[in-house]
């Protein structure tokens, strides 16, 4: 069994410091954050921007940039942008940050509903994001929140426009989409074509057993305050201990961890120059 590739997503569009005093919002929280992380033993950063004034999710380039400097700066941890729309719906807003040059972004194949709108990813839309990933050298992080994006992430493969072999981040418990269960779980799993790799992320309490099922079945885990903040009932914690947890329970079942640049090997991505 592959080393377990630990994602964190420090900061996500939702959590704000009424909710957790944890949350990083300024890129320089936020790099500081994905530090602290790449020590506690993360090999992939998932990326955000937030607005410092008023912590709501932003779009603006100059955030994206600033962030992604310095993790560059201060790293060697994969950097993944989103690609989310919960900052801006339009195309443009989404897909000027891959002017960057992460390693890879995130790349939702289909709309869902989301507990207050519709997250809708039109195809037109899905295949110019990905049309860019291709142009840029960016691997996408197919992300799943339903079992039709499985395929329609496999149909952007056999169209030429992402190159295998594809990874994807199962996103489970989420209000509106696919339920936390072990068996969705297995069924998505199970639903990838060969050689493909695959990250659970499970939102709030899914978390964790999510977390544990991927370990042990020889996916990936995405922790992280984005997902979930409470460290156990009514706990809160930062980002870091999050990652700490899966290190220790990867041990007790003897699976290795993932360093970045192991990580892109387990992950197919080139290494940074």
């Amino acid at each position: 069994m592959e080393k377990l590739v630990i994602t964190v997503a420090v900061t996500g569009s939702l959590p704000t410091r009424t909710k957790t005093p944890y949350v990083p919002i300024t890129p320089e929280e936020i790099v500081a954050a994905g530090v602290r992380c790449e020590q506690a033993g993360a090999a992939v950063i998932h990326v955000h921007a937030r607005n410092p004034k008023d912590e709501s999710p932003s779009t603006e380039f100059r955030l994206f940039e600033e962030i992604c400097q310095g993790l560059r700066e201060r790293t060697r941890l994969i950097v993944q942008i989103s690609t989310g729309g919960r900052a801006g719906m339009a195309y443009e807003q989404r897909s000027d940050r891959l002017a960057l040059r992460p390693e890879m972004a995130s790349l939702t194949t289909g709309s869902v509903n989301f507990p207050d709108t519709v997250y809708a990813n039109s195809p037109e839309l899905i295949e110019r994001l990905a049309r860019d990933m291709k142009a840029y050298g960016i691997k996408p992080e197919m992300e799943i929140f339903d079992v039709s994006m499985v395929r329609n992430a496999v149909e952007l493969a056999e169209r030429g426009l992402a190159d295998p072999p594809l990874h994807f981040d199962f996103v489970l418990g989420l209000k509106g989409a696919i339920p936390a269960t072990i068996e969705n779980l297995v069924h998505l799993k199970n639903a990838l074509p060969p050689g493909s790799t695959w990250t659970a992320a499970g939102i709030g309490a899914a978390q964790l057993p999510m977390n544990v099922h991927a370990l042990l079945t020889g996916g990936h885990v995405r922790v992280g305050l984005e997902d979930n903040i409470y460290f156990r009932k009514g706990e809160l914690a930062p980002n870091e201990r999050f990652v700490e947890r899966m290190v220790r329970l990867a041990a007790e079942f003897g699976r290795g961890v993932a360093t970045p640049d192991e990580a892109r090997r387990i992950l197919s991505l080139k290494p940074p120059a």
